[in-house]
């Protein structure tokens, strides 16, 4: 192929204009490795903190996983699968169609009797947290009432005329129904442990046999029932006797069961102080957060940081005297001038008998006896010398001085 005068060109050979794509082509490829060294220099100079930074991570993903699942550590919670939890009764009951709805405030409770005003309602007040009036609004509004373990408070805010008449005696395993109720004569035997007992009520049963109530008391209509013991629905005793008959008989008569378990929120707010939370502006929070996140930044900004490791060559040939200074520095900043006289009436001791060839096992009498006879002085002055307790740390210096000058006679030649 023939082009302008004086040129020729090869077929399928560009052109290149000198310092070309070829030149482009390594300032790009020498800028990718700068950029990869510069990459991997920052890796290794922060590869702790990232392993820091990564650990937490995953430990706050498998803590937020944990608390997110549909459980608590609340006692006798329907969400619960600890022991003290009910999460047992509460699924069993769903399971032969009652419909368990869990609460933990009054208002919501209230909301839902409204619409199922023959709704059961388990309460477990065991803080004592609702009044007369709002224990009231259940009785009236709920079709039947299951109180458990309640207190002096919410028993005289019941105003049932039930009142506590003390705990089921120790070593009583179970405990016979002893009345003609329904729901106790079909459950049977249930388990005393950690049961209260109630009396003033028109019929109790589970009695220990002292006359002094039962475990389960009941007003004449059935609306109102208190069980004397949580362990008895709690999942690690339910399935035990006729536990599980009872709970269920109990809490299971009506369709919808309210499983009510209050709150602070519930405290009444009449004629309480306010809280710490309550006069607090809102934006407090916020600051607060926002002051740990600082405060943080800051322990990381100026917190100490250790130096590469150093490495010794082992075993580390420490000196006597430096370690005997040591401990003596220890004793002394800890004033254990007791403990300085017992290690050096010991070495003493050890010192002579050695000298004196009398073995390892020879008493300290042993040892006086052979330190008079060399130094010609009576053996009970040596004892009474070496048996002496300094007091402070002058009187201990002075000992010592005796002690080292005896040894010094003793070991003369």
């Amino acid at each position: 192929m023939t082009s302008a005068p004086g040129k020729t060109k090869e077929r399928g050979t560009p052109d290149r204009a000198p310092g070309g794509t070829h030149g482009q082509d390594r300032a790009q490829d020498g800028q990718r490795l700068r950029w990869t060294s510069r990459l991997l220099a920052w890796l290794r100079r922060h590869i702790a903190w990232i392993i820091i930074g990564a650990i937490v991570a995953v430990l706050g993903i498998l803590t937020v996983a944990q608390n997110s699942a549909n459980t608590d550590k609340a006692p006798m919670s329907a969400r619960n699968p600890a022991p003290d939890g009910a999460m047992a009764a509460a699924e069993v009951l769903r399971q032969h169609g009652v419909t368990v709805t869990e609460s933990t405030s009054f208002a919501s409770t209230a909301s839902f009797l409204a619409g199922k005003p023959g709704a059961t309602v388990l309460l477990y007040d065991r803080n004592g947290y609702l009044d007369s009036a709002q224990l009231h609004m259940l009785l009236k509004s709920a079709g039947r009432v299951v109180v458990v373990s309640p207190g002096p408070r919410t028993l005289t805010g019941l105003g049932s005329g039930i009142r506590h008449a003390g705990v089921v005696p120790s070593g009583t395993a179970t405990l016979d129904a002893g009345c003609r109720q329904a729901d106790p004569l079909v459950a049977g035997r249930v388990s005393g442990k950690n049961g209260f007992l109630y009396k003033g009520a028109d019929a109790m049963c589970y009695s220990p046999g002292t006359g002094d109530g039962g475990m389960y008391a009941a007003s004449a209509d059935g609306r109102l029932v208190v069980l004397g013991s949580a362990a008895m629905i709690s999942n690690d005793l339910l399935q035990e006797e006729g536990n599980a008959a009872l709970a269920f008989r109990t809490l299971g008569p009506a369709p919808d069961l309210v499983w009510y378990l209050p709150g602070l929120g519930d405290v009444p707010t009449a004629g309480r102080p306010a809280t710490l939370n309550e006069l607090a502006p809102p934006w407090v929070g916020f600051l607060g957060l926002w002051l740990m996140v600082v405060a943080l930044l800051a322990v990381l900004w100026r917190g100490r940081r250790l130096g590469p490791l150093v490495f010794e060559p082992l075993p580390v040939v420490v000196k006597a005297a430096e370690t005997a200074e040591g401990r003596a520095r220890l004793y002394q900043d800890s004033r254990a001038v007791g403990r300085a006289a017992d290690n050096l009436r010991a070495g003493a001791l050890t010192r002579l008998a050695r000298h004196f060839r009398l073995g390892p096992e020879v008493g300290a009498a042993a040892v006086i006896d052979a330190v008079a006879r060399k130094v010609d002085r009576p053996a009970q002055e040596l004892r009474m010398l070496l048996d002496h307790q300094p007091g402070t740390e002058s009187e201990l210096v002075r000992w010592a001085q005796s002690i080292e000058k005896l040894e010094q006679e003793a070991t003369a030649q």
